[in-house]
């Protein structure tokens, strides 16, 4: 078995505890580390420290490294996703070449407290609720700390009289986790409900019973109501385009409750690559019930859904549209290209003294160079965002409104200026945090992530003119 250990407390006091208990359990333990190329001399000073650690108990240590932020962009994710992707698959290969047979990581409580947090956030059902799970089979996965808490660990270590180092990125509070960490927890610990970490690790034990629960009875019911294929003319799926269309038949559909609609046809979705919001379920179910067959639904991952008399049908939409489909990631400050629109995404941070001193003054009025309307504030923000085409379901709530309104009823004839071109309203763009859409373009941001103090964040469409010089819009 393989310590995952980044030279942090917690993946530091697992590894002494199972050198503790490695005897009475009859293993056999090496130290795995891997360097993701994020925190440059820091990261080398991390690597270093767990070689000594390993050495020191005269245990075998595999090391492994990537270039994570190079991976991120290339995929267009997170920093973060990216960093965890490349070293899953690192440890994959760690089983695949047979040099261990399982991986221990060392989330604790307060990881599973943060996480499911974070997801009722951000929103999620029973599945995401779970939060992190003990084991992962298929991954060789165990987090034998889930049940204690960070307090414990490092009251564990200092008791041992043993060190570990500290990631300066756990205090950014650019990073929501970081956030929820440092800020939200606390609070909540402390106005509200002193035993908030219990109680969210309780609540995804209980979200990980019902998701199994769910897993157990889906099968069957996937294979009753779910057909691979277009309809033929009798109205039956034939088989001639399964790996493009699946089909649901609506009459069994319809005939189940409202839950396991939902997890069918979230299911579906899986099964073609797409993970759906829960906005896109209600407006596949809100399709289900109308019974009208219409125009095609859009959703993520360039698919679309439509039904007929019979059959609701979840496949790729068509090549031409799905051309019009984007979706890039924008790191906080940077810039990304947007072949689809002929324009540049830039993302500005303009600090507290930028925004202080940047003032216009005719000698009677000073007002600032920068429209408050369009400042977001980078603390509200993810490190990256993401920039994608509106998709139907898709809810805005600009400032000086009150509450969301449908980007769609947004778009109409007379909102942005000037009648939109059916290309550029299929193409219009928006900025996303984390699931939530913070701007939307011809729109003030919204309220909830308005520039509040600090740093702020400047959004800017860049594109070339005629004689190729750049005309920023907001």
């Amino acid at each position: 078995m393989a310590i995952a250990v980044s030279a942090g407390a917690d993946s530091v006091a697992l590894l002494r505890a199972m050198q503790e208990l490695k005897e009475d359990m009859g293993v056999v333990l090496s130290v795995a580390h891997f360097h993701h190329g994020i925190r440059g001399a820091e990261a080398d000073a991390d690597r270093q420290f767990v070689a000594e650690l390993a050495a020191k108990f005269g245990l075998e240590l595999h090391s492994g490294s990537g270039d994570a932020p190079t991976y991120s962009r290339e995929r267009k994710l997170s920093l973060e996703t990216a960093a965890r992707e490349l070293r899953h698959a690192w440890f994959a290969q760690l089983v695949r070449d047979e040099k261990v047979d399982k991986i221990a990581t060392a989330h604790t409580l307060d990881d599973q407290a943060e996480t499911v947090l974070m997801r009722i956030l951000r929103g999620a059902g029973a599945k995401g609720l779970a939060g992190i799970a003990p084991w992962q089979a298929e991954k060789h996965l165990i987090r034998p700390l889930l049940e204690v808490s960070r307090k414990e660990v490092e009251a564990y270590l200092h008791s041992l009289g043993q060190t570990w180092r500290e990631d300066a990125t756990n205090k950014d509070l650019v990073h929501t986790r970081n956030r929820v960490r440092h800020q939200l927890l606390p609070l909540l610990e402390k106005e509200f409900n002193p035993n908030i970490r219990h109680t969210l690790a309780d609540l995804a034990e209980v979200s990980r019973g019902e998701a199994d629960y769910w897993e157990s009875l889906l099968p069957g019911l996937l294979a009753r109501v779910v057909h691979e294929g277009k309809p033929s003319r009798s109205g039956r799926s034939s088989t001639g385009n399964a790996s493009e269309t699946l089909a649901l038949d609506l009459s069994a559909l319809r005939q189940l409750p409202v839950a396991l609609q939902r997890q069918i046809v979230q299911r579906t979705a899986e099964k073609l690559g797409a993970t759906l919001d829960f906005k896109h379920i209600v407006a596949i179910l809100d399709l289900v019930a109308s019974g009208k067959p219409g125009k095609p639904l859009g959703l993520p991952s360039r698919l679309e859904a439509a039904i007929t008399f019979r059959e609701l049908h979840i496949r790729p939409k068509p090549a031409k549209e799905a051309a019009a489909d984007y979706q890039y990631l924008l790191t906080i400050p940077g810039e990304i290209q947007v072949p689809e629109l002929g324009t540049t995404f830039r993302a500005s941070v303009i600090s507290t003294n930028a925004l202080t001193n940047a003032v216009l003054t005719d000698g009677e009025t000073t007002v600032s160079r920068y429209n408050p309307d369009q400042l977001l504030d980078r603390a509200l923000l993810a490190p990256g965002l993401t920039v994608r085409n509106w998709l139907a379901g898709d809810r805005y709530c600009p400032a000086h409104t009150g509450s969301p309104r449908k980007v769609k009823e947004l778009l109409q004839s007379g909102r942005v200026g000037h009648t939109l071109t059916q290309a550029e309203r299929r193409t219009w763009p928006v900025l996303e945090s984390e699931g939530q859409i913070v701007w939307l373009k011809g729109f003030p941001v919204p309220e909830a992530f308005a520039h509040q103090g600090g740093d702020a964040v400047l959004i800017e469409e860049v594109r070339m003119t005629a004689d190729h010089e750049l005309c920023a819009t907001h």
